[in-house]
């Protein structure tokens, strides 16, 4: 692939206009764009994630996580066109099986936070379920592949997953914190 920008500052966005990947201009404010910028956004909070010290295994999924956003935010800037493929959601899928089966049972809500690994891996899965439902607001809209979705809502539960992971590898401090819901406390549950 050859030198892809040449120039950052075009100029061509001062008018409240952003060039889509098909050369077509469109509003700044319009659905396409904010699904791009949501997941742009993620892509960059799991870059900020991938700072901290991570074990191997999930520095590698993080990274190709990184490569797969990036098709799907061409693909969301493409009207029409696929760059997210099958096996990006299958391998999404299967690290949510492996790293979900090494977890116990959750008896409680846990509150996002932890160790600053966790906390941000939380961060992630927010935003990720932000640019879903950036993603189903456009496909309301436009044709749009449900590839796109589908990969956004795994992966906010793959990134939950990984919170807990991360929380809970050896030695991390202060680990899952959970809620403390008065409700619960009490032991009233039908009140």
């Amino acid at each position: 692939m050859g030198k892809r920008l040449s120039q950052i500052a075009t100029r061509t966005g001062d008018d409240g206009t952003t060039g889509l990947g098909n050369n077509t201009r469109v509003s700044k404010a319009s659905g396409r764009p904010h699904a791009m910028g949501d997941v742009d956004e993620l892509n960059s909070h799991i870059g900020l994630l991938l700072t901290e010290t991570l074990p191997q295994d999930v520095r590698t999924l993080l990274t190709d996580i990184q490569q797969q956003l990036f098709n799907l935010g061409g693909e969301i800037s493409i009207p029409g066109f696929e760059l997210l493929k099958d096996d990006a959601l299958a391998h999404v899928d299967e690290a949510l099986k492996h790293y979900n089966a090494k977890l116990p049972r959750l008896e409680e809500f846990i509150l996002p936070g932890g160790t600053r690994a966790g906390a941000q891996a939380h961060v992630c899965r927010t935003v990720a379920r932000r640019a879903e439902r950036s993603v189903v607001a456009l496909g309301e809209q436009e044709d749009l592949r449900p590839a796109p979705r589908r990969y956004l809502n795994r992966l906010s539960d793959l990134m939950f997953v990984l919170a807990r992971v991360l929380n809970r590898g050896e030695g991390q401090e202060p680990g899952e914190v959970y809620w403390a819901s008065e409700k619960l406390g009490r032991g009233a549950a039908g009140d």
